[in-house]
């Protein structure tokens, strides 16, 4: 039995880094599956949808703005990575969030407790983060792993809602448009009108 595992948002100047964990079972439509960055938004939404219903365990997590500048975006990625598999193995019935407050962890799991011991990962990249069963990192594993693709794609899918969330609240950086990622644009918002709440202080904007 396989976990996928992947991350999105490492490169944006604003907002947190979000990872999901995915075991997808035997009769899940992979064909359905896709590197996130290679499918259009209106696929990755569909895909988001059934992964959530179909998936045998999913889990997403976060590392937050503070915590990137703290620790930098790689211990945060591969921190909001064990927090993802944290919580794909003990979510509980936790719905998929609307109206986000803030970065929040939620999954669902149709896995028995505790996880099967035949159980191990492969994560996207070139670094493994540390959970408790064999994590094998893969360099584009997001295009070649079933498991980490429907990761990939939960990942994507969370941290665009999450950040449509803060356009919302911080209307002046379009964050709806670039998500937070170093357009010119939003370099530009940035030098105008200072950094946003949720800016990534230790990243450089010029």
């Amino acid at each position: 039995m396989l976990c996928g595992i992947d991350e999105a948002g490492r490169g944006p100047l604003a907002g947190p880094v979000c990872a999901a964990a995915v075991i997808l079972g035997d009769v899940f439509p992979r064909n359905i599956l896709n590197d996130s960055k290679k499918m259009s938004a209106a696929r990755r939404e569909e895909a988001r949808r059934i992964i959530c219903a179909g998936a045998l365990a999913w889990g997403v997590a976060w590392a937050g703005h503070k915590e990137i500048d703290e620790i930098n975006i790689l211990q945060a990625s591969l921190l909001a990575m064990k927090r993802a598999f944290e919580q794909l193995a003990g979510a509980g019935k936790a719905a998929w969030p609307f109206e986000m407050s803030g970065e929040i962890s939620f999954g669902s799991s149709l896995l028995p407790l505790p996880l099967p011991s035949d159980l191990s990962a492969v994560v996207d990249g070139l670094y493994s983060p540390d959970i408790p069963i064999p994590c094998v990192p893969m360099v584009k594993a997001d295009a070649r792993v079933p498991e980490v693709m429907a990761a990939s794609i939960l990942a994507k899918t969370a941290r665009d809602m999450l950040m449509d969330h803060y356009a919302r609240l911080y209307p002046a950086y379009g964050y709806e448009k670039h998500r937070g990622y170093p357009t010119r644009d939003h370099r530009e918002r940035i030098l105008k009108f200072g950094p946003s709440p949720i800016q990534r202080m230790s990243f450089k904007v010029r």
